[in-house]
């Protein structure tokens, strides 16, 4: 593989980590909590917390379905929501936008644009890496970009003034855990749960599927 090749795979493979559970959900769930801390913003950090556990739910039922009973489609090549893309769409937006709430409106709305891009960025990712298709990088934008933004719509942006140090401990969170944390298996841990729900001695794969094996 050429040199450049190899440092773009490298690019890619350390992206497509910015949208691991392990990284965002502490993130969210800090926020969160300063959000909750105050009346004027409590409403936002409550729709927010339950439009993640909803499309969360969403995406590892997808997910469940595919493994353990091989309900997928051959046609959209589709064996789950990507939960990274996913991830990224629900929290990105939100998180940046309440980051940013110093700043003024246009700067803040900026930001959740930018969490929109990251969040692109990382489906992209996923297709690079080879973990999804086409189609389950879109549901996964759609799903989690609906969340964050009806979260905007029915709470709005916060315009309290959040601590600096909010935003110095979850940008050097963001930035440090992909280089030096290992990555969660959760497909590992959805697999498992899949068989053990549906019974079946195998998973079945994207490769079965696209092939049309049966029982696979």
């Amino acid at each position: 593989m050429p040199i450049a090749s190899s440092h773009l795979q490298s690019y890619w493979h350390l992206l497509t980590r910015l949208g691991e559970v392990q990284i965002l959900l502490p993130a969210a769930l800090l926020a969160m909590l300063v959000l909750a801390h105050r009346a004027d913003t409590r409403p936002l950090a409550t729709i927010w917390l339950g439009l993640l556990g909803l499309t969360t739910l969403l995406t590892t039922a997808s997910k469940i379905a595919f493994i353990g009973w091989g309900i997928g489609s051959a046609w959209l090549d589709f064996t789950g929501i990507s939960g990274h893309t996913m991830f990224a769409a629900a929290v990105y937006p939100l998180l940046l936008g309440t980051l940013t709430s110093r700043l003024p409106p246009w700067g803040q709305k900026a930001a959740v644009a930018a969490g929109y891009a990251l969040a692109l960025l990382v489906g992209v990712s996923r297709l690079e890496v080879g973990a999804h298709s086409v189609s389950e990088v879109v549901v996964g934008l759609l799903l989690g970009g609906a969340a964050s933004a009806l979260a905007i719509a029915s709470a709005g942006l916060p315009r309290a003034r959040i601590g600096a140090s909010l935003t110095v401990l979850v940008a050097l969170w963001i930035v440090l855990t992909p280089v030096h944390v290992p990555p969660l298996q959760t497909h590992s841990l959805v697999t498992r749960l899949a068989l053990s729900l549906s019974g079946s001695p195998v998973p079945h794969t994207r490769h079965a599927m696209l092939l049309g094996v049966p029982g696979h």
